[in-house]
C-alpha cells in the first residue's frame, strides 16, 4: 500500500485537462467514468475519507467489490445535475490518477482555469445511451453506479486480507474493528446454517391491509422513527413495503429523532439505468446513512449510501419542531 493515499490525506484533484488525458473515448479511467458533475472540483482541495477497497455491490448483490486506485472525497456526493436529476446521492468515486496528494490542507489551492464546453460536452454525451432491449430501443443513464461492476473487482466473504486492509488503508479504526469483527463472523456463520433472515423483522401485513396514512412531510420538519415491533407491521412477510426493504442497516435508528432532509421522486435503477419514478412516498433523513456495521457480506463498505423511508415507518415529532423554532 505504499504511495496510495490514505484516509485523512489532503489532495487537489486535477484540472479537467490533466484528468481528461487519463481518460478514454468513452470517458472512463480503467471502466470508471468521470462524470460531468465531477467538474466543479477541478482545482479544488479535499480530505480523502477512505479507500474504495471494500465496497457493496449494489448491482448483482455479490456482497463486497473492490475498485483499484479509487478513493471518496470527504462530502462530495453527485447531485444528478448531468444523469435527469437522480436523487440518490451517491458518493464519488476519484481515481487516484486524478488527484495530487498535498502537504498543507489549509493553504488555499490556486484558481481553477474555467473548462472549455467542448471538454465538458465529451462527458456529457456519455450519461445517456440509448441501448436496445427486447427488440426495442431505449434511453437509459449511465454512471459511476451503473458502471461499477465492470470497474471494480469480487471479493469473497471469507478472505481475511480486504478487512485487514481496511485497517491498514486508515478506513477503519482498531476499536470499530474489534467491535464489528465478532459480530460479523458470527452473522455469517448464521446465514450459512440457515438461521439468519434476509431483514431484521418480519413483516406481518397482509396484501388486504388498508393502506397506512400519509404523513406529508417537507424537509426539515422532525420526526421519530417507529419501533421495530411498529415497523414489521407496515411490511410483507418478505420484508418489503411497496418494494422497499427495511434493511438490517436501518435498525440502530429506530426510537431516534432526525429531520426529513429531502424528499426522494426520481432513482436510477442501477443494474438497468433505467429511471424510476417513485409512486409511493419515500423521504431520506439527515445523519443517517448506512455504516456497513451490520450488513451481511458488505462488512465496513464506505459508500454512507442514504436509507430511504416510508412515512409510516416515521411519526411526527412535534416537541423536537418547537424546540428548534425557540432556539432560532
Amino acid at each position: 500500500m505504499d504511495g496510495e493515499l490514505r484516509a485523512g490525506d489532503w489532495v487537489e484533484v486535477k484540472s479537467l485537462g490533466e484528468i481528461l488525458s487519463t481518460l478514454d473515448d468513452r470517458g472512463r479511467l480503467q471502466a470508471l467514468p468521470f462524470m460531468p458533475e465531477m467538474v466543479k472540483s477541478c482545482g479544488r482541495r479535499f480530505r480523502v475519507a477512505s479507500r474504495a477497497d471494500k465496497v457493496c455491490d449494489t448491482i448483482e448483490r455479490s456482497g463486497s467489490r473492490r475498485l483499484p486506485g479509487t478513493v471518496f472525497l470527504e462530502g462530495l456526493r453527485c447531485d444528478g445535475a448531468a444523469h435527469g436529476g437522480c436523487q440518490a446521492e451517491c458518493l464519488l468515486f476519484w481515481k487516484d490518477a486524478w488527484l495530487r496528494k498535498v502537504e498543507d490542507g489549509q493553504t488555499a489551492a490556486p484558481p481553477a482555469t474555467p473548462p472549455a464546453p467542448a471538454e465538458v460536452e465529451r462527458l456529457t454525451r456519455e450519461t445517456e445511451v440509448e441501448i436496445e432491449q427486447d427488440g426495442k430501443k431505449e434511453r437509459v443513464f449511465r454512471c459511476q453506479a451503473t458502471e461499477m461492476t465492470a470497474a471494480s473487482v469480487h471479493l469473497r466473504t471469507w478472505d481475511p486480507r480486504p478487512y485487514l486492509r481496511e485497517v491498514r488503508s486508515g478506513n477503519v479504526g482498531l476499536r470499530r474493528f474489534l467491535r464489528v469483527m465478532p459480530r460479523a463472523m458470527v452473522t455469517e456463520v448464521l446465514h450459512k446454517l440457515g438461521l439468519r433472515p434476509n431483514g431484521p423483522v418480519r413483516g406481518t401485513r397482509e396484501a388486504s391491509s388498508p393502506p397506512e396514512p400519509r404523513l406529508g412531510l417537507v424537509p426539515g420538519e422532525w420526526v421519530r422513527v417507529k419501533s421495530e415491533e411498529e415497523i414489521a407491521r407496515t411490511l410483507n412477510a418478505e420484508g418489503l413495503h411497496k418494494g422497499l426493504w427495511f434493511d438490517w442497516e436501518m435498525v440502530p435508528f429506530c426510537g431516534k429523532v432526525f429531520r426529513v432532509r429531502k424528499r426522494v421522486t426520481r432513482l436510477i435503477h442501477e443494474p438497468t439505468g433505467r429511471m424510476l419514478e417513485m409512486k409511493s412516498d419515500c423521504v431520506v433523513l439527515e445523519d443517517t446513512i448506512c455504516s456497513g456495521d451490520h450488513s451481511r457480506a458488505r462488512w465496513f463498505c464506505p459508500r454512507a449510501i442514504l436509507p430511504y423511508w416510508r412515512e409510516c415507518w416515521l411519526e411526527r415529532a412535534p416537541e423536537v419542531t418547537e424546540q428548534a423554532r425557540s432556539a432560532g
